[in-house]
C-alpha cells in the first residue's frame, strides 16, 4: 500500500486528520488524538499518546510490506491486530462521523 491508499483507507473507516496525521481520539474528547498514523516517505507508523502525553511508536513497516487484507481490507503489516482495543476506537470514531 502508498501512503495515499493508507490515508484513504484510514479517513473512511473512522480515522480524521488531526495536527496532519490520521488519527483516532476518545468519543468524549474527539479534537484530541490518542492514536495516529505517521506517514513518512518510506515508512509508516503507529503512535500511541501516553497519558503523559508523550508519543510512543507501537508499530512501523515499509509501505512495500503493507497490504491490505483481503476480507476488511485493513493495513497488515502495521501490528493492528495486536493493538488491544484498536477496533473498538475505530467503531467509535466511525460512530461519531456518523451520528456526530
Amino acid at each position: 500500500m502508498t501512503n495515499e491508499e493508507i490515508t484513504m483507507w484510514a479517513l473512511k473507516n473512522g480515522w480524521k486528520m488531526i495536527g496532519g496525521f490520521p488519527s483516532l481520539s476518545k468519543p468524549a474528547r474527539p479534537n484530541e488524538a490518542i492514536v495516529r498514523l505517521v506517514l513518512k516517505a518510506t515508512v509508516a507508523s503507529v503512535e500511541i499518546r501516553k497519558p503523559a502525553g508523550k508519543w510512543e511508536k507501537v508499530s512501523s513497516a515499509k509501505y512495500k510490506d503493507i497490504t491490505p487484507d483481503e476480507d476488511t481490507a485493513m493495513p497488515r503489516g502495521l501490528g493492528f491486530v495486536s493493538i488491544s482495543g484498536l477496533s473498538k476506537l475505530m467503531q467509535d470514531n466511525r460512530d461519531n462521523m456518523v451520528f456526530g
